[in-house]
């Protein structure tokens, strides 16, 4: 079975299926995206979200308050439609080609992960009886990221006259749903364009947004294959691409249409930036640039392919989730991995924890070179993050905020939204994890030390002492249907960890003789770093001693328990059927919160606290979020509840490809395909990065013949396979490695075969 390649043939017509399969067939490559919209476009009502998205690229939108409270934000940033290229109309015989039209003899879509394209095929009858095939082939460019090509070719099965009109469409609007919380509920108009512009049979077209004051030119470039008689208009802001030929039976022609997208985010002057780079994309025949895409996309799987035998559509699933990461991530420090990656306007582009708790451990175990750009993105938005703290009261130190693009805060409904101190923490643990795969020193004192140390600075100064213990009070962690709580157990667990590696990074610095630099630009003193390890130390972990359990916070085990059984289906998810006040008085959870934290700080607690904590938290957990039920299944397989496990995994790998959560439409559910990835790797691998060294526990579920996965540890990749006759690991490159395999240290030096259905070794408590 080839994973690598997803088709669907005779596709429905259906509003909901097609906005689902614009969004599954999308193309991107981190810096554009293009949903997989119809070149030829739908009726009106028909349904369709048409866009082209640049990661990173915004404007700024008014988010009026209802009461205007000190500190709540009245302005948000929003990712942009910023032209339609994908348009082209084509005529046949004086007659429209549309699926909503004429006859359809057969239809299909394919996603090639292996060449990175997406194609569409179409064997079509006009109604006045001229036969045609039409296959277009779409692609995001990995090696020039601000290319996206339609390769669009024709085949005559009958005679007959056919016209291209091939549009470049510089005026857009974003989709706007006021009924869906996820998208805006308004869609003005965010970008001004300038009349296009026609120069050597290129249309540019350059926009500048209302209130950011970014700039994007679109640059377009139709090249037919055939004698034709065309032109090229321009027409306002849009330009006009047409050519005219008649084909005999059983011969093709092909327009190949080249889109060049630059911002100036990126380069200081976009519309020459987009001359050179349209010039340069033309200049070379497409089977040049796909020769490319599968040269990136070959090292790419190379590296981080996910295998699993005994389940072909799971495989597939795995396969899709881990292409749609790489099409999703920035490339460069000036952007990040969006909750919807470049799949749509869900969320409206922004940037949030995910990112750092979902997805960044895939490319530090994978691509360690992306993981230091998404880390670098945080790096450079430090300074709003400072003045964010001055915004919430702080004196000191820095707060991230909780949905961003450029780094100041968009969170209109702060109790589920600001609150969420726990950024800060998920920011540090993704630095120190990033730090213990690379040991990247230099890394450290550049950028990663600074966001340890500012971090804990507010820590300091969010919490305080009561009782011998510190605490932090007033907060929200991951669970969104328990809101401003004191003592979240899974925040101050964050927040622990990350002020006790701001104290490790600053002797690991100062050892290094890299300190200086960074103590100076912040003014660090070691009366800080000592004040950070008290706080650490100290620092107060909900546990209830009667029932053996981490409770959420402080006041979750004095409410009363929703009744998940008896709610009507039809009320989830809760957030869309009750009023939040109502939902924050009951022990119910939207997604994991201490589950997570056992995840990702197993070492804080006993073996049975974990378990009794998972058993517990099961009952009361709807899993509305996307983020969930990835968790469950890493926690179950640690526990030795592999039915279980394998459960909860199905759920989330098969989220998106099935759409089991009604609204891909908006787009992918990025997070919760990097949770499918830590699923398998730490979930039913038993991977765990750690400060001794690099941890692995696997078993097989039952249902799978094998699996297998690759990682990156400094500076060697290791294969780790596991099957029915036991686990396998191997040196691919590298030098040799100590490795702890079942809590046991192992030496790796070519290749170890081990038997695998241990039980792990208790965590300390």
């Amino acid at each position: 079975m080839n994973t690598k390649l997803l088709r669907k043939t005779n596709l429905s017509l259906d509003r909901e299926e097609l906005m689902v399969n614009e969004t599954l067939f999308h193309n991107a490559n981190g810096y554009l995206g293009v949903r997989s919209n119809f070149e030829e476009g739908v009726p009106e009502g028909v349904g369709s979200i048409r866009g082209e998205y640049l990661n990173g690229f915004y404007d700024f939108a008014d988010m009026p308050q209802a009461e205007k409270l000190c500190g709540l934000c009245e302005e948000k940033q929003t990712m942009l439609n910023v032209a339609d290229t994908q348009t082209i109309f084509l005529s046949v015989n004086g007659e429209n080609f549309s699926l909503f039209g004429g006859e359809v003899l057969e239809s299909a879509r394919e996603l090639d992960m292996a060449q990175g394209v997406t194609r569409r095929q179409v064997s079509w009858r006009s109604a006045g009886g001229a036969q045609v095939q039409v296959e277009s082939t779409r692609m995001a460019s990995f090696a020039m990221l601000p290319l996206f090509t339609i390769e669009y070719k024709v085949t005559a099965v009958t005679g007959c006259q056919l016209q291209f009109s091939s549009l470049h469409i510089g005026s857009v609007k974003n989709y706007c749903d006021p009924s869906d919380p996820r998208v805006a509920a308004e869609s003005p108009q965010y970008l001004h364009a300038a009349p296009a512009e026609l120069q050597d049979g290129v249309s540019y077209v350059t926009a500048k947004t209302t209130r950011s004051g970014l700039t994007v030119t679109s640059a377009v470039k139709n090249v037919i294959s055939a004698p034709a008689q065309e032109s090229l208009r321009a027409e306002g802001s849009s330009a006009e691409y047409t050519a005219s030929l008649s084909l005999k039976a059983g011969e093709s022609v092909t327009l190949t249409k080249y889109t060049v997208l630059c911002d100036s985010v990126r380069y200081g002057d976009c519309r020459a930036q987009a001359a050179r780079l349209v010039a340069e994309a033309a200049a070379q025949p497409l089977s040049h640039w796909y020769e490319k895409q599968r040269e990136y996309l070959d090292k790419y799987w190379e590296s981080c392919a996910v295998q699993v035998k005994g389940d072909d559509d799971l495989s597939r699933a795995v396969t899709y989730n881990l292409y749609q990461l790489i099409q999703s991530v920035g490339k460069d420090p000036h952007s990040n991995i969006a909750a919807k990656g470049l799949s749509g306007e869900g969320y409206e582009g922004h940037y949030f924890w995910d990112t750092e708790m979902y997805m960044l451990p895939f490319f530090s175990l994978t691509r360690p070179d992306l993981a230091r750009n998404l880390i670098q993105y945080r790096h450079t938005i430090l300074p709003y993050a400072r003045e964010n703290a001055r915004i919430m009261g702080h004196q000191k130190g820095a707060l991230y905020a909780w949905r961003t693009i450029m780094g100041k805060e968009c969170s209109g409904y702060f109790p589920s939204g600001s609150a969420q101190y726990h950024i800060n923490g998920d920011i540090a643990y993704s630095v120190v994890n990033y730090y213990l795969l690379t040991k990247d020193v230099d890394f450290l004192a550049e950028c990663g030390a600074e966001i340890l140390f500012e971090t804990s600075r507010l820590w300091i100064d969010a919490g305080s002492w009561y009782k011998g213990t510190f605490r932090i009070n007033d907060v929200t962690g991951p669970d969104e249907y328990t809101c401003i709580v004191n003592n979240n157990y899974y925040t101050n667990c964050l927040a622990k960890y990350g002020m006790y590696w701001a104290c490790r990074t600053y002797q690991i610095l100062k050892d290094a003789g890299k300190l200086a630099p960074v103590a100076e630009k912040i003014g660090l003193t070691r009366e800080e770093i000592e004040g950070f390890r008290e706080a650490s130390e100290k620092m107060y972990l909900p546990y209830d001693e009667e029932l053996d359990i981490n409770p959420q916070d402080d006041s979750f085990l004095q409410k009363k328990v929703w009744d998940i059984a008896a709610t009507p289906k039809e009320n989830f998810p809760l957030l869309l059927h009750y009023h939040p006040l109502y939902l924050y008085r009951f022990q119910v959870c939207k997604q994991a919160d201490t589950v997570l934290s056992h995840f990702v700080m197993e070492d804080y607690q006993s073996l049975s606290t974990m378990k009794n904590s998972f058993q517990y938290y099961e009952k009361v957990t709807t899993h509305d979020s996307s983020l969930s039920t990835c968790i469950f299944s890493i926690m179950a397989s640690r526990l030795g509840m592999p039915e279980k496990a394998y459960e909860y995994f199905g759920e989330s790998s098969k989220l998106d490809l099935f759409n089991t959560h009604h609204n891909t439409k908006d787009g992918i559910h990025t997070a919760n395909m990097g949770g499918t990835y830590m699923a398998i790797v730490y979930g039913f691998g038993g991977l765990r990065v750690k400060e001794k060294g690099l941890c692995l526990a696997p078993a097989l579920p039952a249902g799978w013949e094998s699996y297998q996965f690759r990682v990156r540890y400094e500076d060697a990749l290791i294969g780790v396979t596991v099957d029915r006759d036991g686990g396998h690991l191997s040196l691919v490159e590298g030098s040799p490695k100590t490795l702890y395999l079942y809590d046991r240290p192992v030496d790796l030096h070519d290749t170890l075969t081990f038997p695998t259905g241990i039980a792990p070794a208790p965590a300390a408590g």
